[in-house]
């Protein structure tokens, strides 16, 4: 282990982006396996299925699809934000590193900015590569985006807290990947739930909020 985190800080210092797609991209895959296991052993469960019935059988189709997503959004994009953030709120707003303000401002502006985007690129992304339409892919992202961002954004602040004041920069993505494992089954399983009693409910308190 040790000699592979040399291998990836020397590829990191010398191909910082492309090193980030590649982690990216590997640490989504074992995510969406880990998010399917978890998943149908959770469905077969609740409808009853016996214990021999319970094969877990993996799409690898979804597995690459979940893949591209980390090569192709989270490993650049991220690469860019967790960069890009950093000099913003040294450079044009001069707090001084690590200190409270410093941490509160990258974790109020990557919760309020790159969390939403993240989550909306996400789930139209998995449903145009699932073959949905746009109008259902719409439905979707009503049901699922509120109740996702709600629970989310009671792990995610204390996730960051810790990221921004004791991670360097560099290894934010990387730090932020391997909690994404975790979030992949969230996620799935939010998907899962479909219409929910739960996630309706929260939709009718915030509505009820608003009037």
């Amino acid at each position: 282990m040790l000699r592979l985190w040399k291998w990836y800080q020397n590829s990191l210092a010398v191909h910082p982006v492309k090193t980030q797609i590649i982690s990216s991209g590997l640490i989504w895959g074992v995510g969406d396996i880990a998010a399917q296991t978890i998943t149908q052993a959770t469905a077969k469960k609740q409808n009853g299925v016996q214990d021999e019935e319970k094969e877990v059988r993996i799409n690898w189709k979804r597995v690459a699809t979940t893949s591209l997503f980390g090569f192709g959004f989270v490993g650049p994009v991220g690469h860019l934000w967790y960069e890009g953030l950093d000099k913003y709120i040294r450079v044009r707003r001069g707090l001084q590193p690590n200190s409270f303000w410093f941490v509160a401002n990258k974790v109020a502006i990557d919760g309020f900015l790159f969390g939403p985007l993240d989550l909306l690129v996400f789930f139209t992304y998995m449903g145009f590569s699932t073959g949905k339409s746009f109008p259902h892919i719409k439905e979707d992202v009503k049901r699922d985006f509120l109740p996702a961002f709600i629970l989310e954004g009671g792990i995610w602040p204390f996730v960051q807290i810790a990221n921004f004041r004791f991670i360097p920069v560099r290894y934010q993505l990387l730090y932020v990947n391997f909690f994404c494992l975790l979030d992949s089954c969230f996620l799935s399983w939010l998907e899962q739930q479909q219409d929910a009693p739960w996630k309706q409910w929260i939709k009718s308190l915030i509505c009820s909020k608003d009037k």
